[in-house]
């Protein structure tokens, strides 16, 4: 394992994590929900620009445990697909709690530099009938995403 590191992630819009995935053919977006969120909820779909989106739990369903190897699993997932340090990589969870913890772990342990937290994530908060997806969010802000 690297060395820890203090680091700051920025909370980036999910329409300007569009634009630079669109943009950049180095960006990559990790989306660190469950395994049954991605099956029942749906992934962000990238197919349109030629990528896939690196899909790793930081949590365990359904005991909800934090993968203290998680790390140390994406880092080796990054170095296997070709990202660096200096890569763009924006984190998504369901509303931006998970992924920004997972930024920061990686950030800290491996030294990447250049980690960014989706803001409001895949389906953001509560709309006013408590429904998430609506209101803020990937999906809410109409961009591709498919049922897994």
């Amino acid at each position: 394992m690297g060395v820890k590191r203090e680091v700051r992630v920025e909370d980036v819009s999910v329409s300007d994590v569009w634009t630079k995935l669109q943009s950049d053919p180095g960006t990559v977006l990790i989306d660190v929900r469950s395994r049954s969120e991605w099956t029942f909820v749906g992934l962000p779909d990238l197919s349109t620009i030629g990528k896939s989106v690196l899909t790793i739990e930081w949590q365990t369903f359904p005991d909800n445990q934090i993968d203290p190897e998680f790390g140390n699993r994406l880092h080796s997932e990054l170095q296997r697909s070709g990202a660096g340090e200096d890569t763009e990589l924006f984190f998504i969870c369901r509303s931006g709690g998970r992924s920004r913890m997972a930024a920061e772990v990686l950030a800290a342990q491996h030294g990447y530099r250049r980690c960014y937290n989706v803001a409001e994530g895949f389906e953001g908060g509560l709309d006013a009938n408590r429904h998430r997806g609506k209101a803020s969010g990937w999906k809410a802000a109409g961009l591709p995403w498919v049922q897994g």
